[in-house]
């Protein structure tokens, strides 16, 4: 599966501690998995899996190019004070153990 991603901006947050990127993907199948594209941008932008946070991803129909919006930081705790937490919740792709959650 081809997936290139181009960065078309990348702006330094120094406030926030992250760096935010606007990207094109572009692919020769359907729209990329959120993990598959938050992989490539950790290995192209020089980060880890756990401190990209991709935003938003929009496939306008027909087209296979994909215009999204992430966020790089610094440090995970950083991450956590700053991010939204359905925005966590997306980029985290390790579900933890439901052995805690039946006490009942």
């Amino acid at each position: 599966m081809k997936l290139e991603i181009k960065v078309i901006e990348e702006k330094d947050n120094p406030l926030l501690n992250r760096r935010e990127i606007a990207f094109r993907i572009i692919h020769d199948e359907s729209t990329p998995s959120r993990k598959s594209v938050v992989e490539r941008l950790a290995a192209t932008m020089n980060s880890k899996v756990g401190l990209v946070y991709v935003d938003r991803l929009k496939t306008e129909f027909g087209k296979r190019e994909t215009l999204g919006y992430a966020k790089i930081y610094e440090t995970e705790e950083r991450a956590a004070q700053v991010e939204r937490a359905h925005i966590i919740e997306r980029n985290t792709f390790t579900k933890p153990e439901e052995s805690g959650s039946e006490a009942s």
